[in-house]
């Protein structure tokens, strides 16, 4: 069986059948009448600032799809915010991209959204390890994809093992609750043991310490049983048994200070949010964020044809015209149209992608992180928005 889990082929993608059923019957209609206008067409999601920013990726998928099209591609810099104005501008003969239309979206779109949330844990905790555990809850073939973004957004690792063979990243993670069944109640300290004689000494001797009794005393029994060769411990309790999380954290951390483990760091994971991370972000050293990533919102993107044949065109509700954007001096994002000037002392951010469907942009993760993290500063990027 080619293809036993039924995902759309990366052939597919390519060749523009995984679009739309009306962009096929658009260039069958089109090529009747013998028509192929030379467009530009912008990808937005709002046409005039908001001050409500989104972290844009997902524009190296982008490049690969135009590979070969002749046309020319401008695009924001991969990890750059935005809050209005194109993100992505195609100029071409449009038959030369028009059932590209529905994958470019989805490139753009879902990406988007996981790194904006993931950008959202990161600044909840500043200071401390942040990981993405949201794996599990999209479709394994879109896994790296989500990775990458949370990477993006400045997290500091995730879980997924196939996503990091993609992403060249060794993949993080101790134990599940399924490893501390399988020994059984009162037999944690086995389960322990047994798994700091199993694996590797480049892993972390992370215990869970919240499956059959309370968090305080496996943590103790966890320290006592592994010694010096403890570095942390995991609490992963589901968010209707917490109670006060923040209390049971500081109960630990004085338990285990008051034995001279204050060594030991204290990881929280468990549908966490940013609004969960904050107010344990001074008593926990990491955090794993999984749903909220995962969960998050696509993007509205869409694409509009703005000029025709050198004249300005717009569908109602939208704007006319080839534009370019600017990141001002104080944070902001200026949308104006591409023939006028800009702002005083504005940086414009649209940049050469593709050229005659050759691609004409290297792509560093590393960068576009760095890139992320300094435009959030630079527009106040409040993750409690």
């Amino acid at each position: 069986m080619s293809n036993p889990f039924g995902t759309v082929p990366a052939e597919a993608v390519l060749e523009g059948r995984a679009t739309d059923a009306y962009f096929e019957r658009t260039r069958a209609t089109l090529e009747h009448a013998g028509k192929n206008p030379h467009v530009v067409a912008e990808v937005t999601a709002d046409q005039f600032p908001t001050g409500s920013f989104d972290v844009f990726t997902g524009v190296k998928d982008v490049a690969t799809l135009f590979e070969g099209r002749n046309v020319d591609v401008d695009a924001l810099p991969d990890g750059q915010l935005f809050d209005g104005g194109p993100v992505l501008r195609v100029e071409g003969p449009y038959l030369e991209f028009a059932e590209l239309e529905t994958s470019l979206l989805g490139f753009l779109s879902q990406p988007s959204g996981f790194a904006t949330a993931a950008l959202e844990a990161r600044l909840a905790a500043p200071d401390s390890l942040v990981l993405s555990f949201g794996a599990r809850h999209v479709h394994p073939s879109i896994t790296s994809t989500v990775e990458r973004a949370a990477l993006l957004a400045g997290l500091d690792g995730f879980s997924h093992v196939a996503a990091g063979d993609i992403l060249e990243r060794e993949p993080g993670g101790t134990m599940p609750h399924a490893l501390m069944f399988c020994f059984g109640e009162g037999n944690q300290d086995e389960a322990w043991t047994a798994f700091d004689e199993a694996v590797g000494e480049d892993v972390p001797r992370i215990a869970l310490v919240d499956t059959f009794w309370d968090e305080k005393s496996e943590s103790l029994l966890a320290a006592e049983t592994l010694g010096e060769d403890l570095d942390g411990v995991r609490i992963d309790t589901t968010s209707s048994r917490r109670g006060d999380f923040r209390h049971i954290i500081r109960e630990v951390r004085w338990e285990l200070d008051a034995r001279g483990r204050e060594d030991v760091d204290i990881f929280c994971s468990g549908g966490l949010t940013p609004e969960t991370i904050r107010p344990l972000r001074d008593v926990a050293d990491g955090f794993g964020v999984g749903s909220h990533i995962t969960g998050a919102d696509s993007v509205d993107f869409s694409l509009d044809i703005v000029e025709i044949e050198g004249d300005p065109i717009s569908k109602r509700g939208k704007l006319s015209g080839v534009k370019e954007v600017y990141r001002t001096p104080d944070g902001g994002h200026h949308v104006a149209l591409a023939d006028r000037e800009g702002p005083d002392e504005g940086d414009a951010l649209l940049e050469p992608l593709v050229r005659d469907g050759e691609i004409v942009r290297e792509f560093d993760l590393d960068e576009a992180s760095e890139r992320c993290l300094a435009d959030a500063d630079a527009v106040g990027f409040d993750s409690s928005e």
